[in-house]
């Protein structure tokens, strides 16, 4: 119920997913990321805690796809499970079990491996790979670029309701993390609205945190 890409961008060191489900807050459940060490997708019938054991495993220094079966061999119902990751160095690894709902599909590129369940078409994950690795800009831009693709070839079988973008980079918290947990019209449309708000604020709020010194006013009365 779920597609999804994870990606690497070389010259920052950031790291992203970007996901869109039929289901409710997919961006709350299902992308899990470490900056520095890795970032993990884990859907279709979702349990949050691999893409937990996925980091805890990469951070210990486990490659990839060991990282991924280490955490898998701790869940009696993996045959339920999709999950795709990629780490610092852009290794990537993922894995569906044979209870992985509907058409699905997992397709590794540039920097970058996206994977999808219950799918209009295999060609959705293809049409996300081209989508990311055609686009420029922020990594946030370019994996919601993917989102976008991926729902232009048909996204899901049915209509989705959630998307969400989360990257990582240089300090321990995410310096993206938006999400839409649910709408009626078009999730990925107003993900992509909401980067485009907080994109210009991204640097100050990071320099607010790192150095309030250095803060930029906020704007608002009171803070002139």
């Amino acid at each position: 119920m779920t597609f999804s890409i994870a990606a690497r961008c070389p010259e920052t060191g950031q790291l992203g997913i970007a996901l869109s489900s039929s289901s409710m807050a997919v961006g709350a459940r299902c992308p899990w990321l470490l900056a520095g060490v890795g970032a993990v997708s884990s859907q279709n019938i979702t349990l949050p805690a691999l893409g937990q054991r996925v980091l805890v495993n990469l951070d210990a220094g486990v490659a990839p796809q060991q990282a991924l079966s280490q955490a898998l061999a701790e869940d009696k119902f993996s045959r339920y499970r999709q999950v795709i990751l990629i780490d610092a160095s852009g290794e990537t690894a993922w894995f569906s079990g044979d209870k992985t709902l509907g058409v699905f599909k997992v397709v590794t590129g540039n920097n970058c491996i996206a994977a999808g369940n219950m799918l209009a078409d295999q060609s959705v994950i293809d049409a996300m790979i081209r989508g990311f690795e055609q686009a420029a800009g922020e990594l946030s831009s370019r994996l919601i670029a993917a989102l976008r693709a991926g729902l232009a070839q048909g996204g899901e079988r049915g209509p989705v309701h959630s998307a969400g973008v989360s990257v990582v980079g240089d300090c321990t918290w995410p310096m993206v993390d938006l999400r839409v947990d649910w709408s009626d019209n078009d999730p990925v449309a107003e993900l992509e609205q909401l980067w485009q708000v907080y994109a210009p604020q991204m640097q100050a709020y990071i320099t607010r945190a790192l150095d309030p010194r250095e803060a930029p006013s906020y704007g608002v009365p009171g803070d002139e």
